[in-house]
């Protein structure tokens, strides 16, 4: 991995950020949304073309079709149980470089013309590269339903009858750094340096808000007590839960469908992961030093999925179940695929290939070590008792 300081037009930004400010610092959140999000130089503006095998990352989405697929046939039964409304909303956020709506339409189209003629489908994206990039993906579906690109703000309240949902998204939203010292939890900020070749350091000083003091006693996790001990790192992720606060104000009957990696409160803030969980991504290689590459690479942290269950109960949601995304899968018939590829009789040796390359894809999908453990979180609002029970993403598969 080749290590530079960053693009030196979001480098500046930065550093006129921090000079403004009254103590010449600022909060690691606010860092991390100017290197990912600023809406010129940020990763997301810049680099939206670094996705996918050839990029700096791969999501479920890039490594195959299939994984929408199963997607749309959630949504479908969803669709269903809550009666087959006319229309109906799927709304995307972070659709990153449409993939995922282009399967997802597609199938649709091909496999249920039913559900496809009652969508309205609305992609959430701040970044006008990437809606740049899914518009011209998605421009052949403009003539068979109402597609549309807006901010979250722009939907109204109440608004939505359908699924809101999300792959990838909340593990990129800001977050706080705090550590525990000897005088209580402080915040990580970035500061100037001296060094020309590394132009950011951080510091710690007293939290930047209230809300930071609270939030480890509201998911359950008592930081000041043993065997908690000086110099302990994580995270807070307050955006999240202004994330989740916003999304179920715009829902009026239908589900939240989050998919990312992370944990519940308590394996999270674990006392054995004591530098939490922050990664950086470029080029496929992963680090833990956000102060190089800025606006160059991913910044990530791990999901808290307790506190968006917390939030989710303190927003009118209803938790409908939370199963590792390779159970969610199997649900919703991926071992039949497999199956199916199993009894391929191959004639020729571009079919076999393309077999096995689609196999391997299925498997890598609920590989037990990657992408098989992300969390897939359902919550519902509005819904009737027949709505919420067996949502077939959450049903346990049969085995054998």
């Amino acid at each position: 991995m080749q290590v530079q300081i960053g693009v030196p037009e979001l480098c500046a930004v930065i550093r006129d950020r921090i000079a403004s400010t009254p103590h010449s610092r600022l909060p690691f959140a606010e860092f991390m949304e100017l290197a990912l999000y600023h809406p010129q130089f940020g990763y997301y503006a810049a680099q939206a073309s670094q996705l996918g095998q050839a990029g700096d990352f791969v999501t479920s989405a890039h490594l195959s079709g299939d994984f929408a697929e199963l997607l749309a046939d959630q949504f479908v039964d969803m669709w269903q149980r809550l009666g087959q409304p006319r229309p109906w909303q799927l709304v995307e956020v972070g659709p990153g470089q449409g993939l995922m709506a282009d399967s997802i339409l597609q199938h649709l189209h091909t496999h249920h013309a039913d559900c496809l003629s009652a969508l309205h489908y609305t992609l959430i994206e701040i970044s006008p590269a990437l809606r740049a990039a899914q518009q011209q993906r998605l421009d052949r579906w403009q003539s068979h339903l109402p597609l549309q690109w807006c901010a979250l703000n722009d939907l109204s309240p109440e608004s939505v009858t359908g699924c809101i949902f999300s792959n990838e998204l909340v593990d990129a939203l800001p977050v706080h750094r705090v550590t525990l010292t000897a005088s209580g939890l402080q915040e990580h900020y970035v500061t100037l340096a001296s060094e020309p070749q590394r132009p950011f350091t951080t510091v710690l000083a007293a939290l930047s808000t209230p809300e930071l003091a609270t939030y480890f006693d509201d998911v359950g996790i008592q930081l000041t007590c043993p065997p908690y001990a000086a110099g302990f790192t994580t995270e807070i992720n307050l955006a999240a839960r202004r994330w989740l606060q916003q999304v179920a104000a715009k829902l009026q009957h239908g589900y939240l469908l989050t998919i990312d990696y992370g944990y519940e409160a308590d394996r999270y803030y674990s006392p054995a992961r004591s530098q939490g969980t922050l990664q950086c991504y470029t080029q496929h290689a992963h680090h833990d030093d956000p102060l190089v590459n800025i606006g160059q690479q991913d910044i990530t942290a791990h999901v808290d999925f307790t506190a968006l269950q917390i939030q989710g109960e303190q927003s009118g949601l209803v938790t409908l179940g939370q199963v590792p995304q390779a159970l969610f899968l199997m649900a919703l018939g991926l071992g039949d695929r497999l199956n199916a590829l199993a009894q391929l009789q191959a004639t020729d040796q571009d079919t076999l290939n393309r077999a096995l390359h689609r196999r391997d894809a299925l498997h890598q999908l609920i590989n037990p070590l990657g992408l098989g453990q992300f969390n897939v979180l359902v919550q519902g609002k509005g819904l009737t008792t027949a709505a919420q029970t067996q949502i077939q993403g959450l049903t346990q598969p049969a085995f054998g």
